[in-house]
């Protein structure tokens, strides 16, 4: 597939946020992206119209509930079947921060077996409260995820995060067994890490919300469906890096672009 006939669907709601900034990182890759309210796509029904699904960040319906269960329910009721068919076609479905939460509450993050009926995971309360701020990042996964394969795994990659519920864990009588399932199907995509690379081990400030195992994404068993609760749109350009102001020649472009130009031309080659 051409990249310029690249087409993704941004969907937002009521209080998710970084929809433009997402527009934008795409929009610089060449491909056609295009922001819809989820309501509009809850009628129009035709997610298989486009090649890649973008749930973006933020705080739909005010996180009332809990983040992302209200956004997750309507997706289930209204469009639940048309998502498992884009799944099943091997199509990227990508979601960060509050969309991480929207695919762990619909099933499909895990999903160990395929979409589960009830949640197999969560992303809770975090330890510290409201966290903004710059993380580390190192990429763990041996290449089952190759919609991810551009994002090098020799590299401490830094992105900011936002959430006050981002604690990735997993339920507490089955923690072991799922810890072991997501190791064995390669699932694990990113963990917390220092500036020495070394693992987070669940402390404080470089694990930011006291998540189970350092563990900041995850994947399906398939690699096609992503989740992650740091935000690579708000490290796409280099200016947004915080180092940038301090170097001698500026970056174009931070840390995010590896993601965001890993997706699309994954796309490009499978499609």
């Amino acid at each position: 597939m051409r990249r310029s006939d690249i087409r993704v669907l941004l969907m937002r709601a009521p209080g998710t946020n970084c929809d433009a900034e997402t527009v934008r990182a795409f929009q610089d890759l060449g491909v056609q992206p295009r922001l819809l309210h989820s309501q509009r796509v809850f009628r129009e029904r035709n997610l298989l119209d486009y090649d890649i699904l973008f749930l973006p960040g933020g705080f739909s319906y005010g996180d009332y509930v809990r983040s992302g269960a209200i956004w997750a329910k309507e997706c289930e009721y209204r469009i639940g079947s048309e998502m498992e068919e884009f799944v099943e076609s091997g199509r990227p479905v990508i979601g960060v921060c509050n969309g991480f939460q929207v695919l762990v509450e619909t099933g499909f993050l895990p999903g160990f077996e395929g979409r589960a009926k009830v949640p197999q995971a969560a992303l809770g309360n975090s330890t510290h409260g409201y966290q903004c701020r710059w993380i580390r990042l190192k990429k763990v996964n041996k290449g089952a995820c190759a919609i991810l394969s551009g994002v090098p795994e020799d590299e401490i990659l830094r992105y900011p995060v936002a959430h006050g519920e981002g604690r990735f864990i997993l339920p507490p009588d089955r923690r072991d067994e799922y810890l072991r399932r997501l190791y064995e199907n390669d699932q694990l995509l990113f963990r917390y890490a220092r500036e020495d690379g070394s693992f987070a081990e669940g402390n404080w400030p470089e694990n930011p919300n006291g998540a189970f195992h350092d563990i900041a994404g995850i994947c399906n068993p398939e690699g096609n469906v992503v989740g992650l609760m740091p935000h690579p749109e708000r490290a796409y350009f280099g200016y947004l890096m915080p180092q940038w102001s301090r170097e001698e020649q500026p970056s174009e472009y931070g840390d995010g672009r590896y993601f965001f130009e890993s997706v699309v031309r994954y796309v490009e080659r499978k499609f």
